[in-house]
């Protein structure tokens, strides 16, 4: 017979995890704004979230019941796809956002499909219907467009129509999210030790890795230990999201956790250990459980027309951001031209940063939404180098780096025939100097033109044009279908019925 504590343990309302996810710009953060009554989207440079954010609200149903929700906010750029990945993923119920001016758009199509693949139950919020141009029906015709369908549009996925600005619509959005995480009734026990997801990563200059968590059974508790990946930490506190010190944290909450022996990557699990030992203990069991590399090298195969390669420092603010980072780079990829990343890290650009750089031929140091230390400024002004370039939003750093992929791939030239014109008659000839008539086929021919000699279809010397005349008149050019004399010099020479091509050697 199951323990009475442990069943009403299992039976406590799970505080529900909740995802907003969609294209830039649809209003994710706006809305969350309104739900948290804060203002984080004014804040946000260029007015775009560039990073996961987690928050948790007490929201009133319309029964008159509190019930706290914890709310994942993603980016919507589509460098950030794997942060709304890891969201979704970890989520118990989504908010998909999408315009109602607007409709589906390219992110609201990944956004979709990524949900479905992960299972994440979600509904559908038609946001800012305050604006003139507002059109929810349409809004619901073009997601059908993709086979999305909402209840009452031949679909059976909810939906609800708000406005940020005004509220309306807001309250009835969260008691659907709500009904829906208690239709799909995710684990809840507080019996056991917390395990989840870590959604985001960062470095503090004060308090050193900082993880904040996504608690998906369990409860995290002061004095555990936790492991993800092969990051460690040992709890000494626990913060809620804002920053407020927690004796323990339960199922839905969100946490974070300091102190951690390496930097864990965003979307890896973790698990709560009673301590340090115990955590210790576990650490080395799986890597007694790896997989040990075979000792024969492979050898990585050389890429192919790959002639420049641009080394890359990168420092950012969190490793989503890394991580966007690094998918912006892999599209920028060309047979000519590669940008490698020489060193990735979070935090500010430091002196450390400025020697990698220095001692990598033509390296630069990009920083994402970062500072740059008085050490690292000195140490670049001292020795001349140390290109540092700092961005705060990502479509900016992509285009600096699509600039500097072409202006560093390597120029071809290329002979660009840009006339031809038939010998019709020779007039004189001295040395390798001749006079001749001839009729402009196509194209152009101009005073100091430089030509190849044809005949009989093949090549047989090169020439320049020294003087022109038209109608016996000193002449800069001749047009397609028009006669002309002209002073040549060759290496070969003219006879009647030569073709003459003039070539250019341009750069592509």
């Amino acid at each position: 017979m199951p323990n009475s504590k442990t069943t009403e343990k299992q039976n406590e309302v799970r505080q529900p995890v909740v995802a907003v996810v969609g294209h830039v710009d649809h209003g994710k953060s706006t809305l969350l704004d309104y739900i948290r009554k804060t203002n984080v989207a004014e804040k946000e440079a260029g007015g775009i979230t560039q990073r996961i954010g987690a928050y948790e609200v007490l929201h009133k149903t319309a029964d008159g019941k509190e019930r706290q929700i914890s709310f994942i906010d993603t980016p919507g750029h589509e460098a950030f796809g794997s942060s709304r990945s890891c969201a979704s993923g970890v989520a118990d119920v989504a908010i998909l956002v999408v315009a109602a001016d607007e409709g589906a758009k390219p992110q609201t199509i990944e956004s979709i499909k990524i949900l479905q693949k992960c299972k994440t139950p979600f509904v559908v919020a038609f946001t800012k219907t305050d604006k003139p141009n507002a059109d929810v029906e349409h809004a619901k015709a073009s997601l059908a467009e993709h086979e999305l369908y909402v209840e009452g549009y031949g679909g059976s996925i909810p939906s609800a129509s708000v406005s940020a600005k005004t509220g309306n619509g807001v309250s009835e959005l969260l008691d659907l999210v709500l009904l829906l995480a208690d239709m799909n009734d995710a684990p809840r026990d507080s019996g056991r030790l917390a395990e989840g997801v870590v959604i985001e990563a960062e470095r503090s200059s004060a308090k050193g890795i900082c993880a904040t968590l996504v608690i998906k059974n369990g409860v995290l508790r002061k004095g555990n230990a936790i492991l993800a990946d092969n990051a460690l930490s040992t709890l000494r506190t626990v913060e809620d999201f804002a920053g407020k010190p927690l004796a323990e944290a339960g199922c839905g909450r969100i946490a974070r956790a300091y102190g951690w022996s390496a930097l864990p990557h965003s979307g890896a699990p973790f698990r709560a250990y009673v301590n340090k030992k115990e955590a210790e203990k576990a650490l080395e069991e799986n890597a007694a459980r790896a997989v040990v590399p075979s000792s024969k090298t492979e050898k990585v195969p050389e890429r192919v027309g790959v002639h420049t390669v641009i080394p890359l420092i990168i420092k950012a603010d969190n490793a989503g951001s890394i991580e966007a980072i690094r998918h912006e780079i892999e599209k920028l990829k060309t047979e000519k031209t590669e940008i490698k990343i020489v060193c990735a890290g979070l935090g500010n650009i430091g002196e450390g940063d400025v020697k990698i750089a220095d001692s990598v031929a033509g390296a630069l140091v990009v920083g994402f939404n970062v500072g740059t230390d008085a050490g690292a400024k000195k140490s670049s002004k001292a020795t001349g180098g140390a290109d540092i370039h700092l961005f705060d939003i990502i479509y900016r750093l992509s285009d600096f780096l699509a600039e500097l992929v072409k202006e560093r791939t390597p120029k071809e030239k290329r002979e660009e025939i840009t006339g031809q014109a038939r010998i019709v008659k020779l007039f004189s000839e001295e040395k390798n100097t001749q006079v001749v008539g001839g009729k402009v086929l196509e194209g152009m021919l101009a005073l100091g033109d430089e030509f190849i000699i044809v005949r009989r279809s093949e090549r047989i010397g090169t020439g320049r044009v020294k003087e022109l005349q038209r109608f016996k008149e000193k002449a800069r050019e001749a047009a397609a279908g028009t006669e002309f004399g002209a002073l040549t010099t060759s290496t070969f020479p003219l006879a009647v019925s030569d073709t003459i091509e003039v070539v250019k050697i341009v750069e592509v």
